[in-house]
């Protein structure tokens, strides 16, 4: 990674840490041109009813309004802000008063990246398409804009790289990244949960299931996997897998997918 882009994600570091300790911004309105843009490229919002569409926007403008967007190395777009917000929205559209505790800034980089936040044509092992930041860039996200863009060209793929993120976020919100999401999930649903995980798993090992195998990686992909599936094919997993369809509807407070 060369010397000005450590320096870019320092000084962004610095100026997200500045702003984090402002009193929150006043949320802006809701651009209008950004309904057809929504009905365009994301198909949660598409299915929501016109109140619901409405309620989901005001969402979106409170999530831009409490975190940075910082484009490293590309002008940042409209599009690129109103999908990283769509991202943020769909997974606790079911939590009327969430709020992102643990994140003051997504960093947007113009394709995958290394280990080391290296995005250069030219380096290899450029597999990393989002993350959550830790250590110097706690309370950040990292996403790649291909993998942005990628996650919504296809609402029938099962994949979203963006959602992924923010769902271990919300894993990571009773302090660990460990699958269970204790701050969504009731205690009682915790033992069958675990139950399920590792049996799903299993079946991913042993090249039985139509869950992506990165899933099968530890307990805390999974969930984010499984959780990308949810949303982007919701009719597919309640029929492929009607009981991780259940629990996951019953922890992200989400309606039955219309038939």
């Amino acid at each position: 990674m060369t010397f000005t882009i450590i320096a870019f994600i320092i000084l962004v570091g610095f100026i997200i840490f500045a702003l984090s300790k402002l009193k929150p911004k006043k949320s802006e309105s809701f651009p209008k041109q950004w309904h057809n843009q929504l009905l365009e490229h994301v198909h949660f919002y598409r299915e929501l009813s016109s109140e619901k569409q409405k309620e989901f926007q005001k969402r979106m403008m409170l999530f831009l309004s409490e975190v940075t967007i910082e484009g490293v190395q590309l002008e940042l777009q409209d599009l690129d802000r109103m999908l990283i917000a769509a991202s943020a929205v769909i997974p606790v559209f079911g939590f009327p008063e969430w709020h992102y505790n643990t994140l003051s800034g997504v960093l947007l980089y113009p394709d995958n990246f290394n280990d080391d936040f290296d995005f250069d044509k030219t380096n290899k092992n450029r597999i990393i398409a989002g993350m959550v930041g830790t250590g110097r860039l706690e309370k950040q996200m990292i996403l790649s804009k291909k993998a942005l863009y990628h996650g919504f060209a296809n609402s029938n793929d099962k994949s979203n790289t963006a959602i992924h993120e923010f769902v271990h976020l919300i894993d990571k919100m009773d302090g660990d990244t460990d699958g269970v999401p204790e701050y969504i999930m009731k205690h009682a649903y915790t033992i069958p949960w675990l139950k399920m995980i590792h049996k799903e798993m299993e079946a991913i090992h042993h090249h039985k299931s139509d869950i992506r195998s990165y899933g099968g990686t530890n307990q805390a992909e999974f969930f984010a996997v499984a959780s990308e599936y949810f949303f982007e094919n919701p009719k597919l997993m309640q029929k492929k897998h009607p009981e991780l369809f259940n629990m996951l509807q019953l922890c992200f407070h989400t309606p039955k997918p219309n038939a």
